[in-house]
């Protein structure tokens, strides 16, 4: 008897030395499920989401997203954007993390827009955007080359041969050089995850702020949404953690002429240690979706 209960504390021990704690605290606010940001390789910062084909991959028809319904008040153009039958179910696996809904709606995203997209990676937004803007708009989604040739390429050049990515033009500039002389009087820049990659990656945010300012049009809408750095920390947790503190964003971009129109808490976890690397990559596992983020609204004057 005794060598029985030997054994059965040894099996137990052993398996519980094999579980792995994740890379810090942090769990999903009460609209976010955790581990629904997971299943994509995305860009740099995550702004392109799934490596979608738009069409389910390998092992797709496994994949069962996490519950997300928008809010009431998202107007019905972005609810259809997101309820269409033929979005990639990677895509789908994301929309409880970001909630794409709300921030749409937030940034007055509508039919006809004119619109630039900085750091599209994969196009997990840009799919959506283009979506909701219709026939009638256009968008011109900016990729680095380095970028690119890193992360995005394939997926963005899959997702580019979709029927519905007929108005979107994809640019391949620097990001302080973002946009061609034609994408001008936009009526909305958007980035999302990724203005802490224009840190580390050592791009001029004072060129790339005005190259923004001077693409829209007065009224025009700067959208940023990014993972947040601990106040006070500064650009210190860019690279490490894919985090930025939100003073940071807020002093250079008005600096850059722009005045902050309002912010959102949709995204906001309270309960994110803001300790742990928020990269779209396996660093982050099942905590994707999950860190605090910042949205803030810039207008143009």
């Amino acid at each position: 008897m005794k060598t029985l209960v030997l054994a059965l504390v040894l099996v137990a021990g052993g398996a519980c030395s094999k579980k792995k704690p994740g890379a810090g605290g942090g769990s999903a606010t009460s609209g976010s499920a955790s581990g629904a940001d997971r299943s994509a390789t995305g860009s740099a910062g995550g702004a392109g989401g799934a490596g979608a084909t738009g069409s389910a991959g390998s092992g797709s028809a496994a994949m069962t997203p996490p519950p997300y319904a928008p809010a009431k008040d998202v107007p019905d153009v972005i609810r259809m954007a997101i309820a269409a039958e033929d979005r990639a179910v990677e895509d789908r696996m994301l929309d409880a993390g970001r909630k794409p809904g709300e921030v749409l709606g937030f940034f007055g995203v509508k039919p006809g827009m004119k619109i630039g997209e900085l750091f599209a990676g994969g196009g997990y937004t840009t799919e959506l955007l283009a979506r909701s803007v219709g026939d009638g708009g256009k968008i011109w989604a900016q990729n680095s080359t380095d970028i690119l040739d890193k992360f995005a390429r394939k997926p963005w050049t899959a997702r580019a041969a979709k029927p519905v990515m007929k108005n979107v033009i994809g640019v391949e500039k620097p990001i302080d050089d973002p946009f061609p002389p034609e994408a001008k009087d936009l009526d909305l820049v958007i980035t999302i995850l990724n203005y802490h990659d224009a840190v580390w990656q050592k791009a001029d945010r004072a060129k790339m702020n005005k190259a923004i300012f001077d693409a829209l049009k007065p009224g025009g809408v700067y959208a940023i949404v990014d993972h947040s750095a601990a106040a006070g920390s500064g650009t210190r947790d860019c690279e490490a953690l894919h985090r930025i503190d939100e003073a940071v964003v807020k002093q250079e971009v008005q600096a850059a002429g722009f005045k902050l129109d309002a912010s959102s808490d949709v995204l906001r976890n309270p309960s994110d240690p803001r300790d742990w690397n928020a990269s779209p990559r396996v660093v982050a596992a099942d905590k994707r979706g999950t860190s605090d983020r910042f949205t803030l609204r810039f207008v143009k004057p």
